[in-house]
């Protein structure tokens, strides 16, 4: 795998197609990528003490590596 945490890239195929950002985790093992702003999923968090509040917080999901292209 030739992108690294930290590179810029553009996503190349898929739904988010021409979107651009950093890379913040990198999973070789499964040949997966997280871009910042790309992907991103809705998860409900619970509140767990009775003073906190519950919320839905959008995070971004890997994509496959040979969705994204190194962007100089």
């Amino acid at each position: 795998m030739k992108i690294k945490k930290g590179d810029n890239v553009i996503v190349i195929a898929g739904s988010n197609k021409g979107k651009k950002g950093k890379v913040l985790k990198a999973i070789p093992s499964e040949n997966k990528v997280v871009v910042e702003g790309v992907n991103m999923r809705k998860k409900a968090h619970k509140a767990k003490n009775k003073g906190d509040k519950s919320q839905i917080l959008e995070i971004a999901m890997p994509i496959h590596v040979s969705n994204v292209a190194k962007k100089d």
